[in-house]
């Protein structure tokens, strides 16, 4: 259909595959001789988005190719080899691990991730049958099956983002105390795998398919499928997934296939299932229908020379020509321009627009094809865009999906010139009978020259299908198939969302899910293949028939029940009835879209079926929600009487660093196997050379992958992808993923890692002294104030798995863990634990008793162990084996994946919201605290420090005196209240701070003076002073002359006018102090010139 035809603009949205050409052929639908491409493109804003992405991935791929040569380490990601520490305990498969082993000093993703998945699996941990076992257990169920991945490749990390997030989402509801099913299976791949196994055996045996009978070759492919089918099985049991293996569902299994035959029957005996003639995608390498998910739109933006399957030398694209046919019985011509002038063999007729003023004294007369010496007869037809091109259509209906709508408005004939082998065939003439299809085209532009006839070729931006299976360029056919009708099944699927029985999420796509389903198109759903599903429908032979040319067709379960439809249908006896079984199997998506229901025993009712249907999730790429997704709900809910899932979740694209889609025809996928193991850049670039890719996409492969990753890719462990990929927003934008955010993670997992080795270290044998977790009650400001922050991570993890948004538990559960709980409650505890009472003059100090030092380490223990289970879902290995550590101080050993996750209503007398509330303020004078020090270059030292604050900070900077003390690195904290007698707090000092001290800005109301004048390198203190000064003048400049506009005090509400003049007054007063200290570091620096 990429043919153009000028001026054809037929406005058709009946059909997928249909809509899919018209796209092809609007785009590809330009100019003739008198109007130009480009301006054909200015008008058409699907060419022009199409155009501009293949712009954008241009100028990627020249982003890449830039600088070649230059230094990767510098651009690369920056890494260096940890050590690779080894389990060396003899447990065998399927035991529980050893944790009593002395505890390694740092953190190791080989380590940890030993045989705990092992014993998981075998002691039946994610099977729907150990729910009754879990003391938690609710009358509840959950259940999804894994979107089954292809049985002839890997996963890459598009389908490990679809792995992590389903089970984050298992494990939460199995903690839950859900009766939780997820199943794992795998996909058939007709085209995929038929087309593998045919290399193959081209390689080691020299031969062909069609050298081998029908059931030798299926042998070879079960032979193949047996070798490498576990691959990805592999893969997922290393990736984590909690999957119930029992179940299984492989879709050529005997029950599977059963379904699929059920499923085609019940469809036929209702009609909705019936053979006709049709046009279809077509791969002639292949000599297969495929589907349209198998097309891949290739952009051209002009002349291209491009390698064909089959053709040994490569072929132009991107070329239109233009030439005339000769008007019969006069004098005259109608010019008309194409792509495919070899398709101008099949053309039936010349559309133009019944209002076209050019035309009107043709209308109803013959052109003669030069040629066949046919009369193609002139019609008109107001779909044609007289606007566009001559305003004349050259129509093809056997090759074209909008000329073949056309031909049936006006009853033309359909020729088909092209055959299944992409040879021309015999209604074309001897002189090109069985000439392919390329050579053909030069050949019919040389005839079409020596007739006078040729008017001329150019440059045309144009998209081009392409087979995604086999490479070859897409030929539209004229077929009997198979096809399933699916407007009633679309509008039912319409109305299930719009109704509120299926949920789309994120809620956007709904939009997308009405306009696709409102003009779908009946789905051809047979391929012509050996590997797959044979169509179980039979052609019936009876005695004695006279017409040879009618097809009588039957279906059955079984070839015995066929012959007696059969026999039945058609009147004869049973002996009579002679049937030859279609050879075409079924679309893979046929048997994919029954997927949820015939995983659990459909048609039988079992037990599963009754318990786990329809499922409760379908979770999934955004680029399968038509080609999976709706054909599930439409199959589902004929079949079945129910909707398959009550909720359809979409996550975005995995994109690489650069912005590209991961492909495996760019050469830019990874391996999740080579970020949990790591690999060598040698290796990386190995498996690029042995994708047989484009030479062009090799080098722009390659040259990614040099200055990604310079030294390859690090062991970052599965933990640390999964809980990557979860951190993203996966309901919006596509994710760009870098490696080094990966490796990022693997360093949070040795904060983790060290952090239980201090929880264990400060327990030591005292675990028979930790209270429970309903009999923790924290005392102090810190044990209060970290307590209530778990208290609110747990809350903001309820809400995001509830909303299905992982990234912000993700982010709720890294920053408390990080930022909450080492870098703010550890340090603040050491000293405490550690007996290290200061109690130096004029210190702000509580004495330490052994009952607080009791809560801290019972606080500490609390924190990380409801921690580490809700982390979880996530982090699986690395949670399970720092759990497992903490065995001695808790009765329950079984499994953390078992355990019930934390509830916000359990930490209830943890919640102290003042404390979290007033602890903002310890925060930020930490920071600055922290800021001045960093300007003066300190590193060891601990000066003094004074808060000049308000009355009501200074109570809380007492409260927390200690952790600000801690945080801060400072010796003593002098609070001073400018209101003297007003501040309530009786404070070892309320003098004003020394002169001379570094000064920082806290609020308006609260500024810091560190006295810092030893030591101090001044003239670098004056030039930040300075240069500080400079940047907060023109601020202060701008909301001065905000508050000076006419009316200011009318037109500005108050809260707005208040808090307006708090940042005036802040800046004012920060500047004040800018002054003072600067005054006071001239003073200083010129006392050391004197000295």
């Amino acid at each position: 259909m990429w043919r153009t035809t000028c001026a054809l603009s037929l406005r058709l949205t009946e059909s997928v595959p249909r809509r899919v050409w018209e796209t092809w052929h609007r785009k590809l639908c330009s100019s003739n001789t008198t109007k130009s491409a480009s301006s054909s493109y200015q008008s058409n804003p699907n060419l022009r988005t199409k155009t501009e992405k293949q712009k954008r991935r241009q100028e990627r791929e020249k982003a890449i190719l830039s600088n070649r040569g230059n230094n990767a380490e510098e651009q690369g990601m920056k890494w260096s080899e940890k050590e690779r520490i080894e389990y060396t305990a003899l447990t065998p498969p399927g035991e529980k691990k050893e944790t009593t082993l002395p505890f390694p000093s740092s953190y190791s993703p080989e380590y940890v991730e030993s045989s705990w998945y092992q014993w998981w699996e075998k002691e039946g941990f994610f099977t729907p049958e150990h729910h009754d076992r879990l003391p938690h257990a609710v009358n509840q169920s959950f259940s999804l099956c894994i979107p089954p991945p292809n049985v002839t490749g890997q996963l890459h990390l598009g389908h490990a983002l679809t792995v992590a997030i389903e089970d984050a989402l298992v494990r939460w509801k199995r903690m839950q105390g859900y009766k939780v099913l997820w199943v794992p299976g795998c996909d058939h791949a007709g085209i995929a795998t038929q087309t593998v196994v045919e290399r193959r055996l081209l390689r080691d045996q020299g031969k062909r398919r069609q050298d081998l009978s029908r059931e030798d070759f299926l042998q070879e492919v079960w032979k193949w499928k047996n070798e490498k089918g576990d691959e990805i099985y592999h893969q997922l049991r290393k990736l984590g997934a909690s999957l119930d293996w029992s179940r299984a569902c492989f879709t050529m299994d005997q029950d599977f296939s059963r379904a699929v035959t059920e499923a085609f029957v019940r469809l036929c005996d209702s009609g909705l299932i019936y053979r006709s003639e049709g046009l279809v995608n077509w791969s002639c390498a292949l000599e297969s229908a495929i589907s349209d998910i198998e097309v891949d739109s290739k952009e051209l933006s002009g002349r291209t020379m491009l390698s064909v399957p089959g053709y040994q030398k490569k072929v132009e694209f991107g070329m239109m020509v233009t030439f005339a046919y000769p008007i019969d019985g006069r004098d005259g011509e109608v010019a008309v321009s194409t792509t495919r002038p070899e398709t101008m063999l099949g053309d039936v007729a010349i559309a133009v627009h019944p209002d076209d003023p050019r035309y009107q004294d043709v209308h109803g007369k013959n052109c003669r094809h030069p040629f066949t010496d046919r009369l193609i007869p002139i019609v008109t037809d107001t779909m044609v865009d007289m606007d566009l091109g001559t305003g004349a259509v050259k129509v093809t209906p056997a090759h074209d999906h909008a000329d073949f709508l056309l031909s049936q408005r006006h009853s033309l004939p359909r020729l088909t010139v092209i055959g299944g082998d992409g040879t021309m065939t015999p209604l074309c003439g001897q002189w090109l009978e069985g000439l392919k299809r390329f050579d053909a085209r030069e050949r019919v532009l040389d005839a079409l020259a020596e007739k006078n006839l040729f008017r001329g070729k150019k440059e045309h931006t144009m998209s081009l299908p392409i087979c995604s299976r086999s490479g070859d360029v897409i030929e539209p056919l004229l077929k009997k198939q198979w096809f399933m009708r699916c407007d009633e099944m679309a509008k039912r699927a319409i109305q299930a969302v719009e109704d509120g029985q299926l949920e789309i999420i994120p809620h956007f796509y709904t939009k997308t899910w009405k306009n696709w389903l409102s003009n779908i198109s009946d789905w051809c759903i047979s391929r012509q293949l050996w590997w797959g599903h044979q169509i179980p429908a039979y052609c019936v032979v009876l005695p004695n028939s006279s017409n040879k040319q009618e097809e009588l067709w039957v279906w059955g379960r079984s070839e015995d029940e066929a012959r007696e439809r059969a026999a039945v249908k058609y009147g004869v006896m049973l002996e009579s009835v002679t049937l030859i079984q279609d050879p075409d199997v079924l679309d893979t998506w046929f048997s994919s879209g029954l997927f949820p229901f015939a995983m659990l025993g459909w048609p039988q009712q079992t037990s599963d079926l009754q318990q786990h249907y329809p499922n409760s999730i379908l979770e999934t790429g955004s680029d399968l929600i038509f080609f999976w997704v709706a054909r599930m709900v439409m199959l589902g809910t004929e079949l079945t009487g129910q909707l398959p899932f009550k909720q359809v979740l979409l996550h975005s694209l995995v994109r690489d660093k650069h912005g590209r889609k991961m492909s495996k025809s760019l050469g830019n996928v990874i391996d999740p196997l080579d970020v949990i193991s790591g690999i060598s850049l040698e290796r990386l670039q190995e498996k690029v050379r042995e994708g047989n890719l484009d030479p062009r996409e090799c080098t722009v492969a390659m040259e990614a992958q040099r200055k990604d990753f310079p030294k390859g890719i690090p062991e970052c462990g599965t933990d640390a992808l999964r809980f990557t990929l979860c951190s993203y927003k996966a309901q919006g934008e596509d994710i760009s993923l870098s490696v080094s955010q990966v490796l990022s993670c693997r360093h949070f997992c040795n904060k983790m890692w060290q952090t239980v080795r201090f929880t264990l270290g400060v327990l030591g044998d005292r675990g028979t002294e930790l209270g429970t977790l309903a009999e923790t009650s924290p005392l102090s400001g810190m044990d209060q104030w970290v307590c209530s922050r778990l208290y609110s991570t747990v809350l903001q993890c309820e809400k995001g798995f509830k909303a299905y948004e992982l990234n912000t538990v993700t982010s709720a559960l890294y920053s408390f863990w990080m930022h909450s709980l080492c870098d703010v409650y550890m340090e603040c505890i050491k000293p405490l634990l550690s007996q290290q009472d200061h109690r130096a003059a004029g210190q702000i100090h509580t004495e330490h008793t052994e009952s607080e030092r009791q809560m801290a380490r019972s606080v500490l223990y609390h924190c990380v162990s409801v921690s580490l289970a809700l982390l979880s879902p996530f982090m699986p290995f690395l949670t399970e084996e720092l759990w497992q550590r903490l065995y001695p101080f808790r009765a329950d050993n079984t499994s953390l994946c078992l355990q019930p996750y934390p509830q916000s209503s359990q930490l209830v007398h943890w919640h102290f919201p003042k404390e979290e509330t007033d602890f903002t303020l310890v925060q930020e004078v930490v920071r600055v605290a922290r800021s001045l020090r960093a300007q003066c270059g300190m590193t060891k030292e601990k000066p003094d420090m004074w808060v000049v604050c308000s009355p009501s900070q200074a109570k809380i900077l007492h409260h927390f005196g200690s952790a600000v003390q801690t945080l801060s690195r400072i010796s003593n904290l002098h609070i001073h209240c400018p209101q003297g007698a007003d501040c309530p707090l009786a404070l070892p000092s309320t003098l004003p701070p020394p002169k001379g001290s570094i000064v920082g800005m806290v609020d308006h109301s609260c500024q810091l003076h560190l006295n810092v004048q030893s030591g101090m390198n001044v003239d670098k203190q004056i030039l930040q002073l300075s240069q500080r000064k400079k940047k907060l003048l023109p601020k202060l400049e701008e909301y001065l002359s905000r508050s000076r506009v006419p009316n200011y005090h009318e037109k500005v509400p108050e809260h707005v006018r208040q808090e307006k003049e708090n940042k005036i007054s802040a800046l004012e007063h920060e500047l004040k102090n800018i002054e003072d200290q600067l005054l006071a570091l001239h003073g200083l620096r010129q006392q050391n010139y004197i000295k």
